[in-house]
Formats: structure tokens, C-alpha cells, sequence
């Protein structure tokens, strides 16, 4: 009865030890930076009208390092891209725990909580720290031993805790294990599995794997490997009754010997037939929206195809590197149109990585096929992704605007340590987005600011007065529009010149395209702008590239905001070679990787334990007062 006792205990733990996170529905929430109340409401899946009510005042403003209460909605899902599995707490971690002691608290195992939260492990567990707690499998829950097996499900736990099936002894089991062929089957390690993984696809315990294959014990998988799978000790007892009782029915039955299997050839079980690694599978889902007809779809087209060809250069580029690979390119049509059937293709499952695609509700089913089969998915183009904030295969390279303006924030504050901000806007016009938040973090950070109209008849003298001599004077306009940047240049320019103090342009993103035509302006108003994508023509990689492209192509690279090109090509070199160089562990080693690129800059962060990864790299570029053009890079 000793067994028993030990099994009861485990089930209460199961069945009604899972304490609540706070008396009053809610846990705690930490702000990081670049956090906002959407990005927060779409981790928790709450809405923010929900966080607002537990934290008034939130909904004005929110900074890092700001503790929030978060409702805890017992059976919620914050999945947006796949059905509601129900069940799912969150726990913000308390002084004095572990992860063992989550285990015991949810009655579920550290792998199953690493699992939920992929940014996990038992050494980074930190206080404050929020974590998935996956929900209880609805599977029958086992507990076993050499002596006996006993199962009982959820309904058995309330109604009949002390019902077993029946007992198993050990002579039984090393008879029916005597003979059963040693494998079930053979499989080919690929990409991303683990032994723990496998354990899982296949029914079994991580020790029956390694002591079928005693070579486990001491290495980890590898590529191509071909390992046995065992038979459980159930499917042994089975095939034992089966043998028996079909010798009993049939004696003139002739029996296949269990000592020689037949022979299987390794598949998934979907059809798919895998063989021994040849390269990386890639694929490529772009609107190239070829069976269009609308002319207005053309400008979109373009950039497409000038981002394929910038990928294929990628691709051949890392190809006379050694790296192998198999690209695989769909059109995805325009945003009305479905990609199930590209999602349904032969060997779509298989893939290592898959690029795209761009349309929002494209973005929907990806992600979510992407989850179900363990396939990183890089979203090249999109900025409000609602899935990275629940979808750990995602890695967004457009960053969302509250992570971009934190990045922003940050480097301006390096850069310009006593701001002193002149705002110029146009008279009834909305300012841009950015420049309103960035107004409010200059209060938050104990900065004034004034604002002035873009007006070119505006008294230069008078504008000299809020000049400070012993301030960093920052001139920004609050639009990126460019005809208001031509008008207000000239007034600008004045104030440079007539000023004791240090004067200094601040701009946006757009700027990289209006240097063509402002060039010598830029570089006396001493100018500075940020972006996440910019490409100085005159370096070697980009002459070189620009050459390349040129021939191989026989045209130039449209000159717009990014270059599609470059894009293509960036993203292309630097996921495949990081891929390459570490197809195990790539989750964890890309926010570390590092390679050169052209046009844009990489710097991948988890969003938080259990989501995908965003994109936080940003460069300031400086056109100085001294005639020198510089990528300011702010992570060397």
C-alpha cells in the first residue's frame, strides 16, 4: 500500500494544489522597456480597459520599471492565433522560489513549464519575473514504478481516488519484452528535436530512449542522426495478448519472428518521408500577387521582387560559404486571399525556416502553423504584430513603435545630455506620433521644451532666445513631411550661424531619402536622425552590392525607404548563416549572433518567457557640422 499512498499524494497535488496568485484576482507585472498597455494586455490576453481599471492613471503613461496589476483570468488563453486550450495562470515570481517549487505548486513538471516558456531555464528564474504556468494535460495522468502501473484520469481523481487497474509484475513484462523486437521504428533526428522532445512525439520516457540507445547517455543528438525508438511497456504487453491469442485461434498461422522487424523507412507519420540532412529548407511566401490584374498592386510588386532578388543574391552569397540549402518560393496573393493551401503543401512542415509572409491575416495562419511544427517564421515587413507577444516562433524584425521610441529615447539621452528641444510644427496639423512621445518623456526626464510654428517669416532673432548656451539645442520638426522640412531648412540653417550655442537637427527616418537633395544643409545644421534601415552608398559593401546587383540583374536598386534589395539580402545572410552555424540551439544563440550587414541591424530580444523575439536594433545617423557622414552604432 506504500505505492498507493505515495500515488494519492501525487494526485492531490494535481487536483487541488494549485494556490491563487493573489487573493484579489491579479499578479503583479513588471514594465520593461517599450512596453505599453497593448503590448502588455496582448501577453496577458486582457483587455487594456481591464489593466486600466486595476491601475488608474496607467492609461496617461507607463515607464519601465513600473509595477502594474494584471487580472488573472482563470482558464484564459492569450493565444491569438490558435484556439482557446483554457487553463492557462501566470505566477510573477516571489523571493525564496524555484523552479522546482512551481512544480509542486502547479503539479506540473519543470520540462512542461520550460516548454510553456521557452526564454526559461532554472538559472535565470529571477523575482519579479513572470512565467507561464502550462494547464494540467487533460491525458490520463500515470504514475508507475518496476512493482506497478496505475492509471487514473481527471474524472476517477474525484470520484474513486483509489481505483487502479490491474498489477504488472516484473516477470510479465521482461517475458513480453523477450519477444518484441527492439525497435519500433527507426527515426532521423532532425532540426530543433530533442531527446526530451521525442520522449514526447512517441509516447515514451527519456530513459527508455537512452537505454535503447546507449550512445544518448553521453552526447546529445545530432543531425541525421538514426535512433531507435522503443516500444512502451504498454504496446509490449499488447503485442503479447495479440500473439497469444492469434496462436490460439490459427495454429496453421504462419507467425512473423519477432527477432527481425520489417523493415520501415523513417517517416513522420504525415507522408512525408524524411532523409539524411542535405542542406537547410527554406521557404519564401511573398504577395508577388502574379495573377493580379489591379495596377495599383504594381508599386507592391516591385518591392517584392526587388526583395527575392536581394534573398537569392543572399543565398548564393552563403552557398559559396558552404552552406547548403533548398529554397522554396510561394506567392501568397493579395490580403483576401488564403495560405492554406501553401501551408498544406508537401514538406511545408519540414521547413527550417520560413520567411513571410506580409498581410496581416496571412500573418494569422502562418504563425500559427509555424507553432504547431516548430518552424521559425521571420515577419520581414510587419509592425503591429499582435502573435509576438504569445508565439515564441516568431521574430519580428519591423520593431513596434513603443520598442522603437524606447531604443530612440535611450540614444538621444547618450547623445544629447542636457536637451534643450525646439519643436517646430505646422499650424492645425497633428504632430507625428513620435514626436508626441518623445514631448513626454522630456517632462518625464525633468526636461522643458517649447514649440514654435514652422513658419518661414518667423524672426530668426527671436528664435535665438530660447537658445541655450550651456544646453544641447535640438531643432525638430514634429512632421517628417518633406515639403515642410524644404521651407523650414533655410531658418535653420540662420540659426546655425548666428548662434553662440551648440545647435543640432534632429529628424526621422525619411530623412536618409531627402539627404540627396539637402545635403549641404544637413551637414551645417549638424543633423542627426534614427533609423532602423539605412544604407550609406558610398561604403565598399554597398558599392560593391549595388554592382552586383547591376549586373546580375541589368538594372539599378530604386532608391526608396528601405532599399528592398538590401533588405532581402540582410535579412537572407544573417538568418541563414546564424541558422547554419547553430541548428540546434537558435533561439538561443541569435540574440547573441552577430554578422555584417549592409542596410539594416539585427538585435533580437524575447518579448518575455513564453513569446517570440522583436527586433530592437537602431542606429542614430550623423551628418556633422565637420563634413563627416556616421552610422552611430550604439551596441559597440
Amino acid at each position: 500500500m506504500r505505492l498507493f499512498h505515495i500515488a494519492t499524494l501525487a494526485l492531490l497535488l494535481l487536483a487541488g494544489g494549485q494556490p491563487a496568485i493573489a487573493d484579489d484576482g491579479y499578479f503583479i507585472h513588471t514594465v520593461t522597456k517599450g512596453q505599453g498597455l497593448y503590448s502588455i494586455s496582448r501577453m496577458y490576453g486582457v483587455t487594456e480597459a481591464e489593466i486600466i481599471a486595476l491601475n488608474p492613471g496607467s492609461d496617461q503613461m507607463i515607464r519601465a520599471g513600473q509595477q502594474l496589476r494584471i487580472p488573472q483570468k482563470s482558464g484564459s488563453s492569450t493565444s491569438y492565433d490558435k484556439p482557446a486550450s483554457g487553463g492557462k495562470r501566470f505566477h510573477a515570481i516571489k523571493a525564496g522560489e524555484t523552479l522546482y517549487r512551481l512544480t509542486v505548486m502547479y503539479g506540473v513538471t519543470a520540462q512542461e513549464i520550460m516548454d510553456a516558456n521557452p526564454g526559461l531555464t532554472a538559472e535565470n528564474l529571477k523575482v519579479g519575473q513572470v512565467v507561464l504556468i502550462p494547464p494540467v494535460s487533460d491525458k490520463t495522468l500515470q504514475v508507475s514504478s518496476s512493482e506497478v502501473h496505475m492509471t487514473v484520469t481527471p474524472t476517477q481523481q474525484t470520484q474513486q481516488k483509489t481505483t487502479t487497474t490491474r498489477e504488472i509484475s516484473v516477470e510479465q513484462l521482461q517475458t513480453a519484452k523477450s519477444k518484441t523486437p527492439d525497435c519500433k521504428k527507426q527515426h532521423t533526428v532532425k532540426l530543433f528535436e530533442t531527446i526530451y522532445s521525442l520522449s514526447r512525439k512517441y509516447g515514451v520516457s527519456q530513459e527508455a530512449l537512452i537505454a535503447a540507445n546507449p550512445s544518448l547517455a553521453n552526447s546529445k543528438l545530432k543531425l541525421g542522426q538514426v535512433i531507435c525508438i522503443p516500444y512502451t511497456n504498454e504496446e509490449i504487453l499488447a503485442m503479447e495478448k495479440d500473439a497469444a491469442s492469434s496462436k490460439e485461434s490459427s495454429s496453421e498461422e504462419t507467425s512473423v519472428s519477432s527477432d527481425e522487424p520489417a523493415e520501415e523507412t523513417p517517416s513522420s507519420g504525415d507522408g512525408y518521408i524524411h532523409t539524411p540532412w542535405d542542406g537547410l529548407n527554406v521557404a519564401l511566401i511573398l504577395p508577388f500577387m502574379l495573377e493580379s490584374t489591379n495596377r495599383s498592386v504594381s508599386s507592391d510588386q516591385s518591392k517584392m521582387v526587388e526583395y527575392y532578388e536581394g534573398f537569392l543574391l543572399a543565398v548564393d552569397s552563403l552557398k559559396h560559404l558552404g552552406v547548403s540549402m533548398n529554397l522554396y518560393v510561394f506567392d501568397s496573393g493579395d490580403a483576401k486571399s488564403s495560405i492554406s493551401d501553401i501551408l498544406a503543401t508537401e514538406g511545408m512542415s519540414h521547413m527550417d525556416i520560413i520567411f513571410g509572409p506580409m498581410h496581416a491575416s496571412h500573418i494569422a495562419e502562418a504563425a500559427t502553423f509555424a507553432r504547431q511544427h516548430n518552424i521559425p517564421l521571420v515577419l520581414p515587413f510587419a509592425r503591429d504584430v499582435d502573435q509576438v507577444y504569445d508565439n515564441p516562433m516568431i521574430y519580428q524584425v519591423n520593431t513596434p513603435q513603443s520598442y522603437l521610441n524606447s531604443e530612440v529615447f535611450d540614444h538621444f539621452f547618450a547623445t544629447f545630455r542636457k536637451p534643450n528641444v525646439l519643436f517646430f510644427g505646422k499650424q492645425g496639423a497633428t504632430p507625428d506620433a513620435f514626436c508626441t512621445a518623445l514631448q513626454q518623456e522630456l517632462m518625464a526626464r525633468g526636461f522643458s521644451y517649447t514649440t514654435n510654428r514652422a513658419d518661414t517669416t518667423s524672426n530668426v532673432s527671436h528664435l535665438m532666445e530660447y537658445c541655450d548656451p550651456s544646453a544641447d539645442n535640438v531643432i525638430m520638426l514634429t512632421t517628417s513631411d518633406r515639403d515642410v522640412l524644404s521651407k523650414m531648412l533655410p531658418t535653420f540653417q540662420l540659426m546655425a550661424r548666428d548662434t553662440l550655442a551648440e545647435v543640432h537637427l534632429f529628424g526621422y527616418p525619411q530623412y536618409q531619402i531627402y539627404a540627396t537633395n539637402h545635403l549641404d544643409a544637413f551637414y551645417e545644421c549638424d543633423t542627426y536622425f534614427y533609423s532602423q534601415f539605412y544604407t550609406n552608398n558610398t561604403l565598399p559593401d554597398a558599392v560593391a552590392f549595388h554592382k552586383l546587383f547591376s549586373r546580375t540583374y541589368t538594372r539599378d536598386i530604386v532608391n526608396r525607404y528601405p532599399k528592398y534589395a538590401i533588405l532581402g539580402f540582410d535579412m537572407g545572410y544573417y538568418f541563414l548563416r546564424a541558422l547554419s552555424q547553430h541548428p540546434r540551439d537558435f533561439a538561443q544563440q541569435l540574440p547573441r549572433f552577430r554578422c555584417r550587414t549592409i542596410q539594416t541591424g539585427f538585435r533580437f530580444e524575447r518579448v518575455n518567457n513564453w513569446a517570440g523575439f522583436i527586433n530592437n536594433k537602431v542606429n542614430f545617423i550623423h551628418f556633422s557640422k565637420e563634413g563627416e557622414l556616421r552610422k552611430i552604432d550604439f551596441d559597440e
